[in-house]
């Protein structure tokens, strides 16, 4: 949450921008400021207190604060500005965000106040998804900032819980995942926060090297064992001794490796291609694979008692557009990592950008995130935002498509009504009768409207 306080007060420059979240009694569950300090503005509390309990947004300054009652104004803070915007989530009120302005920086304006509804509805999958009513989500403290997997969803959560109880264990762990949601990091995350972290972690792609030649790599082979071998070879199996081997893609194994890595794991041996002898091998096994197993039992393409060595702990991973509410951290995450590498400065998504990526179904997972980003970055050269237009036409469709649409006056009349009647009820706490009125329409032109849109 700290992270999204400073995009939002960097994205509209603040002096502190404060977050507060409520439960269902509206009693404070979990607050946070930017930048970390103890020292809060007093006023902010009154906006936000005032804000949520008429569910309306608020722009104020030292004239509105001094006229309200209970707000003392101090000398320091005479030309204090304040914004804030109330949280709904579900019809309820879930919070508020404020933002403060001392002298020196322009007082705040209705734009800002757009660009501030824009980020709320960036908030409410996180504050859904991370946060229940009783406060931030217990697992949460076991995230890790460094962590490409960070997030505060119920699905990372869970993740991340796990990762805690299978990590110290020698079992056999099993990760399933649509290609590119991480399971890798997974591997290597259960390592690295387990009793083998000492010991090497070793990872092969099953699909990625020739049948004939996998044998070799993963037992290892004598010399004079086939037409090439000059030498002793030790495979990758062994090379993991005392730490983790991790099996990427095991669904893609041929029949004849699943028997020996069958054996392997019930023995704890191997034996070498062209030797008679074994050897033992103290390695944790973790394997993973995007492939239905079931399915390929069904077809004869996989060993059901492979499979049932291979599953005692298993680690589902879901697809990132299931765990949206992760979106803007991830965002946030790989922008400061890939700024850092390209040594440039920090850069941010334009609000508009931002809609796009998180209204995109991600198809490719998180790798699709990271690779969009970094080309983001490549051409918006030293630009500290990055607009829509460097999207590429998958994430932003009307990329291609703008120019013919915007000749066709109806869809683009359409297409403005239906954003600016969504902005406007969020602006006005979804109440219709105040939205109506100030927008300058009738209660019966906007439920036309509405309808019209089926908003």
């Amino acid at each position: 949450m700290t992270k999204i306080l400073q995009m939002v007060g960097e994205e509209i420059p603040s002096s502190l921008a404060r977050l507060v979240l409520l439960d269902k009694n509206s009693q404070v569950t979990f607050e946070r400021t930017w930048p970390d300090s103890e020292i809060s503005f007093a006023s902010s509390t009154r906006i936000i207190q005032k804000s949520v309990h008429e569910k309306r947004p608020l722009l104020a300054d030292s004239k509105d604060l001094v006229s309200w009652n209970g707000y003392q104004n101090s000398p320091s803070r005479e030309n204090q500005s304040l914004l804030c915007l109330p949280l709904v989530v579900e019809n309820r009120p879930a919070g508020a965000i404020c933002l403060c302005r001392d002298s020196g920086l322009r007082p705040y304006s209705p734009a800002d106040l757009e660009l501030l509804s824009f980020f709320s509805q960036c908030l409410e999958p996180i504050i859904k998804n991370g946060f229940n009513h009783n406060g931030p989500n217990e697992n949460c403290e076991l995230l890790r900032k460094s962590d490409p997997l960070i997030g505060q969803s119920r699905a990372s959560s869970l993740i991340q819980t796990l990762i805690e109880k299978v990590k110290d264990t020698d079992a056999p762990v099993f990760i399933y995942g649509e290609s590119g949601t991480g399971k890798e990091l997974i591997a290597r995350s259960i390592h690295e926060r387990g009793a083998r972290r000492g010991g090497p972690f070793i990872a092969v792609n099953c699909s990625a090297i020739p049948d004939p030649l996998l044998e070799s790599e993963l037992f290892g082979h004598a010399r004079g064992a086939f037409t090439g071998a000059l030498r002793d070879k030790t495979g990758l199996i062994e090379e993991a001794n005392g730490g983790t081997f991790f099996l990427d893609e095991v669904g893609d194994l041929s029949l004849p490796l699943q028997a020996k890595l069958l054996r392997l794991l019930q023995e704890k041996e191997i034996r070498r291609v062209g030797e008679t002898r074994t050897r033992r091998v103290d390695a944790r096994f973790v394997s993973a694979t995007n492939k239905n197993i079931e399915k390929e039992i069904e077809l004869g393409n996989f060993r059901i008692d492979l499979y049932y060595r291979l599953r005692i702990l298993t680690i589902e991973v879901p697809p990132l557009r299931e765990r949206k509410g992760d979106l803007l951290l991830l965002v946030d995450h790989f922008l400061e990592k890939y700024c850092r590498e390209m040594r440039r400065s920090r850069a941010y998504f334009s609000p508009r950008a931002l809609e796009l990526l998180m209204n995109y179904s991600w198809p490719g997972n998180i790798r699709e995130l990271q690779n969009e980003i970094q080309s983001c970055l490549v051409f918006t050269d030293d630009d500290s935002l990055i607009k829509e237009d460097y999207l590429s036409a998958k994430v932003n469709p009307d990329k291609e498509s703008s120019p013919s649409a915007s000749y066709n006056f109806f869809e683009a009349k359409a297409e403005f009504e239906k954003r600016f009647l969504d902005q406007a009820l969020l602006r006005f706490g979804y109440n219709k009768a105040r939205t109506a009125e100030e927008i300058g329409l009738s209660r019966q032109g906007l439920f036309k409207l509405l309808k019209k849109h089926n908003l």
